[in-house]
């Protein structure tokens, strides 16, 4: 977008759908059409269209998109007579063809979907059915067994495959086909999601199906995304980055394969084999990606696009995957209550300098940058206020929580801290407010000093949080992985930070570590850096 400094928030947004979307003349009519359709019913439409083409493929088993359709309209028929609409339907299982049928039968049905990790505990478990309500559950294996532990005197009906439930999942599956079957439209809530928790206990995030086809549709639209796109992918599908790969497949009556475990030399091969045009992962995937795969995957030369989310992207990292895949991976940006809301320009995701950044407004999307409660001017550092169709309402039950989270004029306060770089007329974040360290009265954000430490040419990763100081309040602290091979000493690190950046914001240890704590997608959990 060249120098967008002269832009006001409002102007720079539109400018950026125009930037995604130069091809459509009235973007706000067609913004405005986006959400108006439900996951199921769109879902519906493309088996309808293209019953033999291939939708959805786990480690080699598949269905076309009419036989994943039939499915769907079984456990949906089942469903219909055993929860009324709006009733919340906990899934929990590794993902598999009959978790993607039970989960669109529970759309269908006009149920509300909660997604749980199938690797919670029991009391986890427990927590989640508590907080979501749920009256129904749909669970496989050992979940199915952790779930039933933790029900206790709770009213939940467990559909499970095996003897943990009360109702076999077969039942669903092999109940006659409803196929106009659909009790539910684009303003009901689809799924209750929970914030990860990561800086306190977990929220609800009820989101509509107007919410979640908005958020799909414009980046489906603004990543050129067709009938003729093979996703490849192996993040887990209980996560909105995951589900929304299975959402655009649905939605374009596309093909997805999923690789249930990731490995790079699996992803690599699936998307190889599958003659994959488009790959999705996260920052932590594509860098074993580059450090354990030697050679480039010249096979790979139908991939057109690799997406990178849900953690920050460095120079390095993008480097090696470009090297790997002949191409730099596209960054988008997101939240669990406000969807997909920046993404590179398709037509740009071609330059390392772009890696750092975050990219522009996603249509119907209007972002801008505000402090102590103000809208600040282009350039300024402050946090990321979105608002849109993609936008929820606000939190489950929690209207303190609500109020905390949206500014005035219904702008949702993302937390995060970033600023619009002169030259591109991209985001760049700088950090989370929460995560912000105030040391000596001042602040640093982590993610700053990260980049830093990770210039250094022994280290591999770097985490920086803050840890209680009686001299400083908090004391900046580094966690550091170094690359194979090599050696550090921790007052060479500090000497190299302060080359690069202020005093104050440099660490005052450094600890040397073998693995960095993460969460399922890769996001570092810095809780547990401090514990």
């Amino acid at each position: 977008m060249g120098d967008s400094h002269g832009l006001t928030w409002h102007e720079w947004s539109r400018a950026a759908w125009k930037r995604h979307l130069p091809d459509i003349a009235d973007l706000d009519l067609y913004v405005a059409d986006l959400g108006e359709a439900t996951i199921h019913g769109l879902a519906r439409w493309s088996a309808a269209n293209a019953p033999a083409r291939p939708a959805i493929s786990i480690d080699g088993a598949g269905l076309t998109h009419g036989a994943l359709d039939e499915k769907a309209a079984r456990a949906a028929g089942w469903i219909a007579g055993h929860i009324a609409p709006g009733e919340r339907v906990l899934i929990a299982g590794p993902a598999s063809l009959d978790w993607a049928a039970c989960y669109l039968g529970v759309l269908r049905a006009g149920g509300i979907v909660t997604l749980a990790n199938p690797a919670y505990t029991s009391a986890e478990l427990g927590d989640l059915v508590a907080a979501s309500a749920a009256t129904m559950a749909i669970a496989w294996g050992e979940t199915a067994r952790r779930l039933a532990d933790a029900r206790g005197a709770r009213t939940l009906a467990i559909v499970s495959d095996d003897d943990a439930g009360d109702v076999p999942v077969s039942e669903l599956l092999n109940h006659p086909p409803d196929t106009r079957l659909d009790r539910t439209g684009p303003g009901a809530t689809a799924i209750l999601a929970f914030t990860s928790g990561t800086t306190g206990r977990p929220k609800g995030v009820p989101l509509t199906h107007r919410n979640l086809v908005s958020s799909i549709r414009a980046v489906m639209a603004a990543w050129r995304w067709s009938s003729d796109e093979v996703l490849v992918h192996s993040l887990p599908l209980f996560h909105q980055h995951g589900l929304g790969g299975l959402h655009a497949t649905l939605i374009a009556g596309s093909n997805l394969h999923f690789v249930s475990h990731f490995t790079p030399a699996g992803l690599l091969k699936a998307a190889a084999e599958s003659r994959a045009t488009a790959l999705f992962a996260v920052p932590s995937m594509y860098r074993r990606m580059a450090s354990e795969i030697e050679a480039p995957a010249a096979e790979l030369h139908h991939l057109r696009l690799a997406v990178s989310g849900s953690a920050p992207l460095s120079e390095d990292v993008a480097a090696g995957a470009a090297a790997l895949l002949g191409r730099f991976p596209l960054v988008r940006y997101g939240t669990t209550e406000s969807g997909l809301d920046t993404s590179h320009v398709y037509a740009d995701a071609g330059s390392l300098g772009l890696a750092k950044t975050i990219g522009i407004p996603l249509p119907g999307l209007e972002i801008r940058i505000a402090g102590d409660g103000l809208e600040l001017e282009p350039g300024a550092e402050g946090e990321i206020q979105v608002r849109g169709p993609q936008v929820f309402a606000g939190y489950l039950g929690d209207p303190e929580a609500t109020a905390a989270a949206f500014a005035p004029g219904g702008w949702f306060r993302t937390g995060d801290i970033a600023q619009r770089e002169k030259t591109s007329g991209h985001l760049v974040i700088r950090g989370r407010s929460k995560e912000v360290i105030i040391t000596g009265g001042l602040n640093v954000y982590p993610h700053e000093v990260e980049l830093a430490l990770e210039k250094h040419p022994s280290v591999a990763e770097a985490a920086v949080a803050g840890i209680p100081s009686e001299t400083w309040g908090e004391e900046v602290t580094a966690w550091v992985i170094l690359k194979p091979g090599h050696a550090l000493a921790q007052d060479a690190l500090i000497a190299h930070a302060h080359g690069v950046l202020a005093p104050y914001k440099c660490p005052k240890q450094v600890i040397f570590i073998e693995a960095l704590p993460r969460n399922e997608l890769g996001k570092l959990d810095r809780r547990r850096l401090r514990a």
